[in-house]
């Protein structure tokens, strides 16, 4: 079973593992285990799908139980009104504590045309690891919190790619030498994570705030920064709080 966030009548805020498609596409190729089907049978209700998370991304999956509810939420996301606060694990550390990419993508294999798209991020640990990358003798790493303004294809990857701080575990954007690192280190998944969501609700008007917890390989990773990390968490995390919140024992 998926895990709820938060449920009402009208949408549900799921926490999406790593490794599961959210839905059949052409990048599918013969998978046939998706969180759409999942949570079809799970709700026992049709579901709308108000966004989308990577395969390899796991965390905080909108989506509505009726196409009005869809509609309102989208325009929602259109109007850049949804907060979304990831966690990614990168190589190297941003010489700056807070910076924005703003660097045009296209949308993905067979869409050429770019678009705008604009990342904040924020630097909230760094560690150094005794283990030798290239011609050093050894391995920086940073945890970072990517706020996307906008939707692009793997938006947040590319943009850490274009920093040459590439994510760590992505095996399409990323860097295959500490990617091995990590595996080395019984870390196997793409370290980014849909740690929060904020919005109003299309319906009434109050503030939904959802946060997903970390699966045990994240947390591997996460324990490598130590108390710096469990530091930032403490400074920026918030209760999920909203009438109507169903949260199951």
């Amino acid at each position: 079973m998926i895990e709820t966030l938060y449920g009402d009548e009208s949408l549900a805020v799921v926490n999406k593992p790593a490794g599961l498609m959210v839905h059949d596409s052409k990048l599918a190729r013969g998978e046939t285990d998706f969180a759409a089907d999942r949570l079809r049978e799970q709700f026992g209700r049709p579901i709308f799908l108000v966004h989308r998370l990577d395969r390899a991304t796991s965390g905080c999956l909108l989506l509505a139980f009726d196409r009005e509810t869809a509609s309102l939420l989208g325009k929602t996301l259109m109007s850049r009104a949804v907060e979304k606060d990831y966690l990614a694990v990168c190589r190297g550390w941003p010489a700056e504590q807070a910076f924005v990419v703003d660097h045009p993508l296209d949308g993905g294999p067979g869409k050429p045309e770019k678009k705008p798209a604009i990342t904040r991020f924020a630097r909230l640990a760094a560690t150094e690891l005794e283990i030798p990358s290239s011609e050093f003798a050894t391995s920086r790493y940073a945890l970072l919190r990517a706020s996307p303004e906008t939707g692009r294809f793997r938006q947040i990857r590319r943009h850490l790619k274009h920093l040459s701080h590439h994510l760590i575990g992505d095996s399409s954007h990323g860097d295959g030498r500490h990617n091995r690192i990590f595996r080395q280190l019984g870390v196997h998944r793409m370290l980014l994570h849909a740690w929060r969501l904020s919005f109003d609700h299309p319906h009434t008007g109050q503030r939904v705030r959802a946060e997903a917890p970390f699966d045990a390989e994240f947390s591997r990773a996460l324990a490598l920064f130590g108390s710096d990390a469990v530091s930032a968490f403490e400074a920026s995390t918030f209760e999920v709080s909203a009438l109507g919140a169903t949260r199951p024992d």
